[in-house]
């Protein structure tokens, strides 16, 4: 098995690094708004 026989996930790897990529910006937007969120409200 080679390293694209692995991205390519028999003929899913579109979906599935997408679905992964979704994954990360979901959970970095649920980490970075709260942050954001709280460093304005204690801004006199």
């Amino acid at each position: 098995m080679s390293l694209l026989d692995f991205l390519s996930m028999g003929g899913y790897g579109a979906y599935v690094w997408s679905a992964y990529a979704l994954m990360v910006a979901v959970l970095a937007w649920n980490v970075a708004a709260p942050l954001v969120c709280l460093r304005r409200r204690r801004r006199p």
